[in-house]
């Protein structure tokens, strides 16, 4: 994939969204700046994020912004969606690249540089992108890894020649660092859901991020 459509990456979450949703969300984040939107709700029946799949791929597409799936390959395949990400205790991404074939891109989780010596062992084009973290502990993901700190994202991301994104409790204070460190984009969750103005949030993001790049 284009390490560009890491630059800011938007998984949601329904209750910091609250009233306004995570379509409406997603859509306000899109228009914003945003470059990718992951769907990730761990509450939900399969049904439930069949449905709100759905409506986040129409928004994405017609934004020309690539459309994830958390976790959920078969929602990822029902749905059309361009990729699934796969943390550690999901399907195996090896075993998800041979029933989903070469087009569907997979991004995977890594926490350790033992994590990441694993992937290495895989066949080559296993995986498109990683996903580096937790940066710091957050409540939107309380059973995470141990927090890295910027130095362990960057032990990481610079023993990688994968495009990488970093997650875990960032704001845009982290982005100059971060992007320092080695990583190509910044995931968010609060940053962007829990904001009264999506929008807003997701533009200043993405001028930090395109600043720091530049």
């Amino acid at each position: 994939m284009d390490a560009k459509e890491l630059r800011v990456y938007l998984v949601t979450d329904a209750g910091l969204s609250g009233a306004r949703g995570v379509v409406e969300t997603a859509r306000q984040a899109v228009a914003g700046g945003v470059t990718i939107v992951q769907l990730r709700d761990h509450d939900a029946s399969s049904r439930q994020l069949v449905e709100t799949a759905q409506r986040l791929r129409e928004v994405t597409h017609a934004a020309g912004v690539p459309f994830i799936v958390d976790d959920r390959l078969d929602v990822a395949l029902a749905v059309g969606a361009d990729g699934v990400h796969l943390g550690q205790s999901d399907l195996h991404p090896v075993d998800a690249r041979r029933i989903a074939g070469p087009k569907l891109l997979i991004g995977h989780s890594v926490a350790s540089l033992d994590e990441l010596r694993e992937a290495g062992q895989w066949p080559a084009d296993t995986v498109d992108y990683l996903g580096i973290g937790p940066l710091r502990a957050t409540s939107t993901k309380p059973n995470a890894a141990a927090p890295l700190g910027y130095d362990g994202v960057r032990a990481i991301a610079r023993t990688t020649a994968l495009p990488t994104v970093a997650i875990g409790g960032i704001g845009v204070d982290d982005v100059a660092p971060l992007l320092a460190a080695g990583v190509d984009g910044v995931a968010v969750v609060s940053a962007i859901c829990a904001a009264p103005d999506p929008a807003a949030a997701a533009a200043e993001l993405r001028a930090a991020v395109d600043g720091s790049a530049s």
